[in-house]
């Protein structure tokens, strides 16, 4: 099955965007970050590259639009109040932001047919209906505009991608998803702690997978088949179950991440926490057996 599902996707992203978009030095910024990682993960899919080596290029994607001036000044503080960063700070911390998601989102998200697609329209889509609501503000304009594309531009792969897939999104494919994610959670008012709710569910299974890998003496960026879809699978549900289980949940938490508070917010993280954490183990133990 070819991989190369990143390809189209940024170009259309890239074209409508253009059509769409002010052509200034944010969305160059986006877009040659995008770019990198699109030929990344063209070079990736055939040639395997070293993981480390991928990192590396994922920093290189994400300080491109961070230099372009897309940058984290503040978050939210649960109890209260906001947590303002120094210019530097800002920029290290949306780097380490974007990187974190891409990574997270390749992997706890896209090992089941039409799994990713599903979850980044869902997930684009909720930063849209967020941004909308201060649509009074003329700059959630473009942010509306960008999360539109992004759901579009996904949408259109997704018949191609769910079961039976006939295109894999691939690596590229894969980590331009976390990427557009973490830039309009940082283009629509810094709501980071809302984009981490609505992808609780492969954010926390990568998270303990990172945690299991580690504690096992093994390197967290080497892969396995033991996230959580893997384990829902050999529990005895199809491929395509499992994406609408993961459809399903993200839609909810969606929903919720539109309509919680910045505490709510974090206490809803740790309840999902709870509950992934127990259904890997309830899962673990009842295969084991």
């Amino acid at each position: 099955t070819p991989r190369g599902g990143g390809i189209p996707i940024f170009f259309s992203l890239a074209v409508t965007s253009i059509l769409f978009l002010p052509l200034d030095r944010h969305l160059l910024g986006i877009l040659g970050g995008a770019l990198i990682l699109v030929i990344m993960g063209f070079l990736d899919d055939k040639y395997d590259l070293n993981p480390y080596l991928r990192l590396a290029l994922g920093f290189l994607a994400a300080t491109i639009p961070v230099i372009a001036g897309v940058g984290i000044s503040f978050i939210t503080n649960p109890w209260g109040g906001l947590i303002n960063f120094t210019p530097f700070l800002s920029d290290i911390f949306a780097v380490f932001w974007i990187v974190f998601l891409m990574n997270m989102i390749n992997m706890g998200a896209k090992g089941i047919d039409g799994q990713l697609t599903g979850v980044v329209i869902i997930s684009a889509l909720t930063i849209a209906a967020l941004s909308l609501r201060f649509s009074a503000d003329i700059t959630q304009w473009p942010v509306i505009i960008l999360a539109s594309i992004t759901t579009g531009a996904f949408a259109g792969f997704l018949p191609w991608h769910i079961y039976p897939q006939k295109i894999m999104p691939g690596y590229g494919g894969a980590t331009l998803a976390g990427y557009l994610l973490a830039i309009l959670s940082i283009l629509s008012t810094t709501k980071v702690g809302t984009l981490m709710v609505v992808l609780g569910i492969p954010l926390i299974d990568t998270g303990y997978t990172i945690i299991r890998r580690l504690l096992s003496g093994k390197s967290p960026v080497w892969g396995d088949r033991r996230h959580l879809h893997h384990r829902l699978l050999d529990s005895g549900l199809s491929k395509s179950q499992v994406a609408l289980f993961y459809w399903l949940i993200t839609a909810i938490l969606g929903i919720l991440a539109l309509n919680l508070n910045a505490a709510s917010k974090l206490y809803t993280m740790i309840g999902i926490g709870g509950l992934v954490g127990g259904i890997i183990l309830w899962l673990s133990y009842r295969q084991s057996k």
